[in-house]
């Protein structure tokens, strides 16, 4: 078995992760475009965090983010700065659509999932991440 490795000044690694995302109260408000929305705005600080973003889609309460990351990304940041900054932007972007649907300042569920991936399943993963919005 061949694995796509990645290398730093000291390691080899391959380190890939499943981030799952909820909105608050699971409300439906994740439309096509508000999911590519959010893809643009985490690709905008990537590079800050050492970490390569896969794939991104989801249904309308939940996105799934796929990502590589180095043995130095610090993932609660990471993770707290995706959410931080999705909500944010997000809101003020669509603030007129979502004020029936969230209020006050939420829009992501407090809670999130991370999961390690093994690379053997990351095809499987893309696929079934594609796959949500045709279900």
């Amino acid at each position: 078995m061949e694995y796509d490795l990645d290398s730093g000044a000291h390691s080899t690694y391959s380190l890939h992760y499943h981030l799952i995302l909820t909105t608050k109260y699971r409300r439906g408000v994740l439309t096509e475009e508000r999911t590519q929305f959010i893809r643009g705005v985490i690709s905008g600080f990537t590079d800050k965090y050492g970490v390569e973003l896969t794939n991104l889609d989801g249904e309308d309460d939940h996105v799934h983010i796929l990502f590589r990351a180095k043995p130095t990304t610090d993932l609660v940041k990471f993770i707290n700065t995706v959410k931080g900054a999705t909500a944010r932007r997000i809101r003020n972007e669509y603030e007129d659509e979502l004020k029936t649907e969230l209020w006050g300042d939420s829009f992501w569920n407090d809670s999130y999932c991370l999961i390690s991936t093994g690379q053997v399943s990351l095809d499987v993963l893309k696929q079934y991440v594609e796959d949500q919005r045709e279900s």
